[in-house]
């Protein structure tokens, strides 16, 4: 039986959970892991709304309404920014719903690689061997994840981004667009490196970092 499934965020990054929904069914056959609810989110734009309508998705209201749903109901959530995603899972925490693990089936995980509830790999995305992932990590599309790395929770890794091996990216990390983070480096927590920059050493908590070498 279809597990119930409700996306939070009807964003651009919310609509592109409801691809990896739709893809992982396709790819199951009639052994179907997902059964889509809806979205939920508390303040959608009219063009978001619309953009919904047109994928003919249902918008459910408010993040709260999970707390009327069948317990069996998953969650995921579609938001891009570390903070405000854990804002939500904090708030969702109180309801009891269990958070998906969402794998695109056009990513690639490697042995033994954890993943923890609420981690979303996007298509094209690649881990390798021995990586763990903390709740509510995001490896978006066509970005990699290296041997022996760590990934604390909320963390998100943007499109074409490279974490190298045996790298530490503490709690609420953003690692921006085709960025890349070398080899053994450490991410303090809630610290952003910007697009393309190239991290060449450590980075202390809630920096921001940018360029090549990052500074």
């Amino acid at each position: 039986m279809s597990t119930p499934i409700v996306i939070v965020g009807c964003g651009g990054h919310g609509r592109e959970l409801l691809t990896i929904v739709d893809a992982a069914n396709e790819a199951a056959g009639a052994k179907r892991p997902w059964r889509l609810v809806g979205v939920v989110d508390d303040r959608p734009s009219t063009v978001n709304r619309d953009r919904l309508d047109r994928l003919a998705v249902p918008f459910l209201g408010g993040p709260d309404r999970l707390a009327d749903m069948d317990p069996r109901t998953h969650y995921a959530i579609g938001i891009g920014s570390p903070r405000v995603r854990a804002g939500v899972a904090r708030r969702l925490d109180r309801y009891g719903r269990p958070a998906a693990r969402l794998v695109h089936p056009a990513a690639t995980v490697g042995g033994d690689a954890a993943l923890s509830e609420g981690v979303v790999v996007f298509a094209g995305a690649r881990i390798t061997t021995n990586v763990t992932l903390g709740r509510h990590v995001h490896v978006n599309q066509n970005a990699t994840v290296g041997h022996d790395s760590v990934l604390a929770d909320f963390v998100s890794v943007h499109p074409l981004a490279a974490v190298s091996g045996d790298c530490h990216l503490e709690t609420g990390v953003l690692v921006g667009t085709t960025a890349a983070v070398l080899q053994g480096l450490h991410v303090g927590a809630w610290s952003t490196v910007g697009a393309g920059a190239c991290v060449v050493r450590d980075v202390p908590a809630n920096a921001v970092v940018k360029g090549v070498p990052a500074r």
